[in-house]
């Protein structure tokens, strides 16, 4: 495939053709134009009013059309470079739909410190996250919960203020009241708190690879990339996301699907939505065992030891702090709100990438140094963290700025 540029491509494309695409090709061919046509004007110079008129007024419109042709209509009739509705009518072609925003839902947990007493919290009680970024996310409950006399705590539905996968944030992110409650001192989500994981609208890469994927599912059964349709079709999915295991793990016939989602580990309620899709709706080819999934977790125990320029002050230091370990978070897809290089299965996780994306967004940052260790390891490791069929997720992060 070529490494060209789409500009370049098509430009190229249309020299091939034998179409003008610079003024001076332009001019070049209207001169010969002139001259074929046996024209008797012959004030032609560069400086000739007259005829910087004429070429002007018939080399503008041919370089708007060219532009018309190399920047929208030529790259949007092939599927790798269609973009926005032009997109939307190639993926309509094969039988897809862009997928629409979700709303992220989950739970939330109300700690109270007597036990005595029924304590209500009222249906709307929004919950906020720290500002991430200059961004604050909010969740609110659902309904209205009681903390029942004799109980610390109540576990409480909750859902987004808005749809997104920015919501989608990791544990301990929500940990701030809007507006108090009386008598409730914390609240908190948990690690396994999201039960279906915010989206936003589609994106055309992904869209792009799920129109792709459906030329292969023409058959619709019996190989993976009819089930991978069948899969991504749920909100939060990605067709890249998906990592099948045919070894025969349940016997001849069988196969999984490890899932996995942007933001991470996916809820076990859109787990038990997908194989209900597949098994029980008959979702799937004649004696197929066909088995998804969430992707198997590797936790990780980070480490940072963050050394701040020297005037760096109290407060600079302290956004230092927090500027790292949002970052880190990010890498490890507990929220996503900078550009980070994120944890994948079957692949790298380099520490020396996430060190140089650290020094490229935190000006304050002079050094920092990064460890981990994993379950049932003592000892920390400085080395890149390889990940099988499983992704890399935080258990712990210690950052500290060294004095």
């Amino acid at each position: 495939m070529t490494t060209q540029t789409p500009s370049d491509l098509f430009t190229s494309m249309l020299r091939q053709a034998g179409v003008p695409v610079t003024a001076q090709d332009m001019q070049r061919e209207w001169d010969a134009i002139n001259t074929a046509q046996g024209s008797r004007i012959t004030n032609d110079s560069a400086w000739s009013p007259f005829w910087r008129l004429i070429s002007s007024m018939v080399t503008a419109p041919a370089q708007w059309l060219v532009s018309l042709l190399v920047e929208h209509a030529l790259p949007n009739t092939f599927l790798r470079y269609a973009s926005g509705q032009w997109l939307d009518v190639f993926a309509w072609g094969v039988d897809v739909k862009r997928k629409p925003a979700a709303t992220a839902s989950g739970r939330v947990v109300f700690t109270r410190a007597s036990a005595s007493g029924d304590l209500t919290i009222p249906q709307g009680t929004l919950v906020e996250s720290p500002d991430i970024g200059g961004v604050i996310y909010r969740v609110q409950t659902v309904r209205e919960d009681v903390i029942p006399h004799g109980q610390l705590g109540v576990t409480a539905e909750v859902q987004a203020e808005k749809s997104g996968a920015a919501y989608n944030l990791g544990p301990g992110y929500y940990s701030i009241l809007t507006r108090p409650v009386p008598g409730v001192v914390s609240v908190s989500n948990g690690a396994d708190w999201l039960t279906a994981p915010g989206a936003d609208v589609e994106s055309d890469e992904a869209l792009r690879l799920r129109t792709r994927n459906q030329f292969a599912a023409v058959g619709q059964y019996h190989h993976d990339a009819a089930y991978r349709a069948l899969i991504a079709a749920f909100a939060g999915v990605r067709t890249d996301h998906l990592f099948f295991e045919k070894d025969a793990p349940r016997g001849p016939g069988t196969a999984n699907c490890h899932v996995m989602v942007e933001s991470g580990i996916p809820p076990a309620d859109l787990v038990d939505a997908i194989n209900t899709h597949i098994a029980a709706s008959g979702n799937h080819g004649h004696g197929d065992d066909m088995r998804c999934m969430a992707m198997r977790a590797k936790p990780v125990t980070m480490r940072a030891t963050v050394y701040a320029v020297p005037q760096a002050d109290t407060a600079r230091r302290e956004s230092l702090r927090r500027g790292v370990e949002d970052r880190i978070r990010c890498a490890f897809r507990e929220n996503a709100d900078f550009a980070m290089t994120k944890t994948m299965p079957l692949a790298r996780f380099s520490l020396s990438r996430l060190a140089e994306e650290l020094h490229l967004a935190l000006p304050d940052l002079q050094s920092v140094e990064l460890s981990y260790t994993l379950p049932g390891v003592g000892q920390g490791s400085a080395e890149d963290i390889v990940a099988a069929l499983e992704l890399p997720t935080l258990q712990g992060l210690t950052v500290e700025v060294a004095a």
